[in-house]
């Protein structure tokens, strides 16, 4: 039998190679042309504000924060500004309480947009996803950049990378840092943003995963000394206790089964809310319950907000839960995570539904 001992330093050179061989293989999705004219605008920028959606989730504060982190590190000052508060399920990433949020801050944030000279808007496709915000961000002179994995964005950007078939927008956040060639400044806060949006949208790759280089993006974050056991307690497995009652409510009181449609819809009116004790975030991820029922093909969840009820879907199987949410609600999203919101009574938005089920019942498989 023939040993080969590889010296420590050879060991760690083969090591690094093969890692930049990996890069250089996330790099070919993202168009060269893009990464070189974002690269050369942040060169150029000293004050960037990076934006997200309204009612942001782990990936729109992921990828703000992470970009965030990577910006700091290449001396830019850089802000994190977004519509309204994110739940507190997130306050664990490096740089939360560093957010600037308009609904609290808003001369700070009106201050801060229009002095900057470069805008990132992170995982939205359209202004209207802002809300309020919207005005101040398209009005602002500063040009803007879109970094985006949703279908059908609008232009609005100078610069836009839209991947629908990426998992998240911090996925796609990783393959531009990669494709800039600054995949070194990547430090363990800038990782564990980008890993805990990716989590989250993935529901810990378990749904979106289109790349099986993810699973590559997922080492190359843990090599950061990035704890990814601490993510998915604090951003999956960890809420108060009115949520987890909320959960239990809504799943053994209001969860209603449609066998022939292989949907479960759940229904949520302001009261039950309040009831409950409602903060934003406690309803994250309901949505997602109805599918662990045997049979269950597509979930819709309906919750009544104050100003509009809130629709989100999720399936399985490829079927296209984002053909309801847009041609029912005038929403959209991603085959199997969509979601709209509809201006009525949410007992309206419910019928809507329970109407037109037949219609869809050509993508059941």
């Amino acid at each position: 039998m023939v040993h080969i001992q590889i010296s420590g330093k050879l060991s760690w050179e083969m090591r690094r190679n093969f890692v930049n061989l990996q890069i250089q293989e996330m790099e070919k999705i993202i168009e060269k042309r893009l990464a070189k004219e974002l690269l050369k605008k942040l060169d150029s920028s000293e004050r960037v504000v990076l934006t997200c959606h309204v009612r942001p989730d782990g990936d729109a504060i992921g990828s703000t924060l992470g970009l965030w982190h990577l910006l700091r590190s290449m001396g830019k000052e850089a802000t994190v500004v977004v519509p309204d508060k994110a739940p507190q399920s997130l306050a664990f990433l490096p740089g939360f309480k560093e957010i600037a949020v308009y609904t609290s801050h808003k001369e700070f944030c009106e201050t801060t947009v229009e002095k900057s000279d470069l805008i990132i808007c992170c995982d939205f496709n359209t202004p209207s996803r802002q809300d309020a915000l919207a005005p101040l961000i398209q009005g602002a002179a500063a040009p803007k950049v879109l970094i985006d994995h949703h279908t059908e964005p609008d232009s609005f950007a100078e610069l836009t990378f839209s991947y629908p078939r990426m998992s998240s927008t911090c996925e796609l956040v990783f393959r531009i840092i990669a494709a800039m060639g600054l995949y070194e400044k990547v430090d363990k806060d800038c990782a564990t943003c980008i890993l805990a949006g990716i989590i989250t949208d993935t529901r810990n790759f378990t749904v979106n995963v289109n790349y099986p280089d993810l699973y590559d993006i997922l080492m190359r974050l843990l090599e950061k000394d990035v704890d990814k056991d601490r993510i998915i307690k604090e951003a999956l497995n960890t809420r108060s206790l009115n949520s987890l009652k909320l959960e239990a409510y809504a799943l053994s009181q209001k969860m209603e089964i449609f066998p022939e449609h292989k949907c479960a819809l759940i229904t949520l009116d302001q009261e039950e809310l309040k009831k409950f004790s409602y903060e934003k975030g406690d309803t994250e991820g309901l949505v997602n319950r109805p599918l662990e029922v045997r049979g269950m093909i597509y979930s819709i969840f309906m919750r009544e907000d104050p100003d509009c009820v809130k629709i989100s879907g999720r399936s399985c199987r490829d079927f296209p839960v984002s053909e309801i949410c847009k041609k029912l609600y005038g929403g959209g999203g991603h085959i199997q995570a969509a979601g709209a919101e509809f201006h009525g009574s949410l007992m309206e938005c419910r019928n809507i539904l329970i109407a037109n089920m037949d219609e869809f019942d050509k993508y059941l498989k």
